[in-house]
């Protein structure tokens, strides 16, 4: 059955997506026209139809160049949806800008009969069930939710021509628009008054602020620092992209290697830096960016300031007769980047400038986020690569942009250079966690929980720290956002696949996903070999299992799915355990965790659940009996996976140790004793292994003389209290030690101190498994009962 009838309980072969209906966050934009009902009553019915006409002509208009959909038009008010079929992550920003360009629309055109229309704009932003076919303008009843409701109501509070939002919407565009705080407002129907703010109009561009030491991207770094180096030394143009989705840190990088790189062999390196602002307002807003920059000019300064300042900075440029022109057309920049008529002549002196410059001393354009910035920036930046490789000047241009812009321009692969910015390791990414926690005044503890949940996205690392409580971590608006525009960059049939394996849980196979979505076997396997290659969204385990990369992209897909199909989701899925051919692996449905399982082989049958009672009964004589070296060498021989990274771990797979019997692997085990400072901390208990990914339940061995052997990381233990230096934390997949993400060296195998040991843990569950004639959970070698 396709899923369009899921929810609807008929087929719609118009829905651009296998699900009709989406749960989405939206803004809503509500205008509606001030005094309308003693304006009707005066005029003739004939006079209102032109009016009415004049006024829905202007605010569609304005609606459509803001990417918004009217979704019903009520007497002489408008009601219009953002984010509702494709969402950028700027859903709230283009909401208020919209509702502010409305005002200035109608104030600038003549209505019929002379008539001044004045507004009232509410802008809200919350989650609303769309109907995709429908959201388009004119779709009545294309979104259901109290976030339509609570923008008519925001509106009756907002002045005459002008704009009140919600608290979601105020925080959505705090630093991209400028906002004043009003009194709380009752609205009809709310429990608790709503705080609101006023909308003035957009903020100018702001530089964020990156306090405290880059963490993670040294690599990164040295490549763009050596590219730089190279330009000046060689008089040879070079073309630096930092590229990443958003909240990988590219503004962080670009800000690192300005500060680190501020000479080349004793001179001076110039910089220049401009920031583009989601939908700027001019075509050349960020070339005047980099002249305030260049500079040294700042908004409040008068223009009295701006002309000296600017004076000085051509001076000795260019020629003498050309100063008074350069001078005028960069002031003209600055006053009116957005004018077609005064502002051309100004990216041209800006050029002329840098040009000059560069014949000096080594400079440096940066764009930050030029994806946002119009094809007139391209152009201006084309002009001045060329001319300053024609010219053999010190130049270079960084750009920071997302992985779908292509590099602007074609230029030799020895000049290009392409620095691709992937997430954050383990250890880095609890490093950054437990410093932002550090800043923010809250325990280091919290890493713990908070780091399977980022990622290793440093964007996701603040906005948890910043929304984290005392309960369990919800998924930030910010981090929403972020990860809702990533997965609308998607076409219809890949952000299928990709929803259908976030229902699947933390991991599936494309067969899985084919039945879900009612799809010919082998349909999802080639999308998914491009979301794995292509995109970087999932990846791939050597068993033909797949796990979305980013857990934020798994919640995100999984919350935008109505619970019909939910529920129809988890009916197709236990269809398929139950009749697909084989041994297929159980995979938990419902809400993704923050977590991923351990990988398993695709024809491993599903593993009852352990009986924690009869372990010790099974098992705990034999394990008392036991030094901590067999113990040890048991862990490591059955929890070693198919496939393991070296020699002797293949080798412990494949000799199944019989409990009781072997005491070591090939005679090489060797253990240090678990009290050894090496493997303590501080507080005595067992340290995390360097580099051990918290999404796994295994960690690689490396150092201090061992062989490589495989050493479990149990998520929870099977049996026993936690006790002693040798309890592991349970829901974190850390040890208790280090729940925060801290980098130590590997730890040796622990001596068993009890059953609160993870290695008696796991000779328990083993044993206990051996006993009920079952596989092993972690998916190893089946034990030897010995009499």
């Amino acid at each position: 059955m396709p899923l369009s009838t899921v929810a609807t309980g008929r087929e719609d072969v118009t829905s651009p997506w296998p699900v009709r209906e989406e749960r989405r966050v939206v803004s809503v934009l509500f205008a509606d026209i001030v005094g309308s009902t003693a304006l009707t009553e005066r005029l003739d019915p004939e006079d209102v139809r032109a009016l009415q006409r004049a006024y829905f002509d202007t605010v569609a208009g304005v609606l459509r160049h803001w990417h918004g959909v009217v979704e019903k038009y009520v007497g002489d008010a408008v009601m219009a949806l953002f984010g509702a079929r494709r969402s950028d992550g700027l859903d709230a920003y283009r909401a208020v800008r919209a509702a502010l360009e409305i005002q200035r629309a109608l104030d600038r055109r003549p209505m019929p009969g002379g008539v001044r229309l004045r507004v009232r704009v509410g802008v809200a932003t919350g989650e609303a069930v769309v109907d995709l076919a429908a959201a388009r303008d004119g779709g009545h009843g294309a979104a259901s939710g109290a976030v339509t409701t609570t923008a008519a109501r925001l509106q009756e509070y907002a002045p005459a021509g002008g704009v009140v939002v919600c608290a979601a919407t105020h925080r959505a565009t705090a630093d991209l628009v400028d906002q004043r705080a009003l009194a709380p407002v009752a609205l009809a129907g709310k429990a608790l008054p709503l705080d609101v703010w006023r909308v003035t109009s957009p903020a100018r561009p702001r530089r964020s602020r990156h306090e405290g030491p880059l963490v993670g991207r040294r690599r990164e770094l040295a490549t763009a620092q050596d590219q730089l180096v190279r330009a000046a030394r060689e008089h040879r143009p070079r073309w630096v992209s930092l590229v990443g989705p958003d909240g990988i840190g590219r503004s962080r990088l670009l800000h690192e290697l300005r500060h680190s790189l501020r000479e080349v062999d004793g001179v001076a390196v110039r910089w220049c830096v401009a920031h583009c602002p989601p939908y700027p307002k001019g075509a050349f807003g960020p070339v005047a960016e980099l002249v305030r920059d260049l500079a040294g000019v700042r908004d409040s300064d008068p223009p009295a300031v701006v002309h000296r300042r600017l004076a000085t900075l051509v001076d000795g440029l260019v020629a003498p007769a050309r100063t008074t022109p350069t001078v005028a057309a960069l002031a003209a920049l600055l006053a009116a980047p957005e004018g077609t008529a005064t502002a051309t002549g100004g990216p041209a002196a800006c050029r002329q400038v840098l040009l000059a410059l560069a014949a000096r001393q080594p400079v440096v354009v940066a764009v930050d986020d030029l994806d946002r910035a119009g094809p007139e920036l391209d152009r201006f930046l084309r002009a001045l690569f060329a001319a300053a490789t024609l010219r053999g000047l010190p130049l270079a241009v960084v750009a920071t942009h997302r992985p779908q812009l292509a590099d602007p321009l074609p230029v030799p692969d020895d000049r290009r250079c392409r620095v691709a910015l992937a997430p954050l390791g383990a250890v880095d990414t609890g490093r950054l966690l437990r410093r932002l926690l550090g800043r923010a005044g809250r325990p280091a503890a919290l890493a713990g929980r908070l780091l399977p949940l980022v990622g290793g996205m440093p964007g996701y690392a603040g906005a948890y720290v910043a929304a984290s409580g005392d309960g369990a971590p919800e998924l930030p608006e910010a981090v929403r956002r972020m990860a809702s525009a990533r997965l609308d960059l998607l076409d219809d049939a890949r952000r299928a696949v990709l929803t259908a394996g976030a229902a699947l849980g933390v991991d599936f196979t494309a067969l899985a996903v084919d039945r879900l979505l009612g799809w010919a076997p082998g349909r999802a396997a080639a999308l998914l070999r491009r979301l794995a290659t292509a995109d970087g969204l999932v990846r791939c385990d050597r068993h033909g299992r797949y796990e979305i990369v980013d857990p934020a992209l798994r919640r995100t897909a999984y919350d935008r799915l109505p619970r019909a199909v939910r529920a129809e989701f988890g009916r197709r899925a236990e269809q398929w355990r139950a009749t697909a051919p084989g041994r297929v692996a159980a995979a938990r449905s419902g809400p993704p965790a923050p977590r991923l399982a351990t990988p398993r082989p695709a024809d491993a049958e599903p593993t009852p659940a352990l009986d924690t009672e009869r372990a010790p009964a099974l098992a705990a004589e034999r394990v008392a009996a036991l030094a901590s070296e067999p113990v040890a060498a048991l862990a490591a021989s059955a929890a070693a996976p198919a496939g393991g990274r070296d020699r002797d771990a293949t080798a412990a797979r494949r000799n199944p140790v019989a409990l009781g019997r072997q005491s070591n692997l090939d005679g090489r085990w060797s253990t240090p004793p678990a009290s050894s400072a090496r493997n303590r901390a501080r507080d005595g208990s067992t340290r995390v292994a360097d580099g051990l990914r918290p999404d796994l339940r295994w960690g690689p061995r490396s150092g201090g003389g061992h062989d490589g052997s495989v050493v479990p990381i149990l998520p929870r233990l099977a049996a026993g209290p936690r006790r002693g230096a040798d309890a592991v934390a349970g829901h974190d997949l850390t040890l208790r030690s280090a729940p925060d993400g801290r980098a130590h060296r590997p730890p040796s195998p622990p001596a068993p101190t009890g059953r609160g040991s993870a290695t008696v843990v796991l000779a328990l569950r083993q044993a206990a498994a051996a006993g009920a004639d079952q596989t092993p959970p972690h998916g190893g070698p089946p034990l030897k009962r010995v009499a």
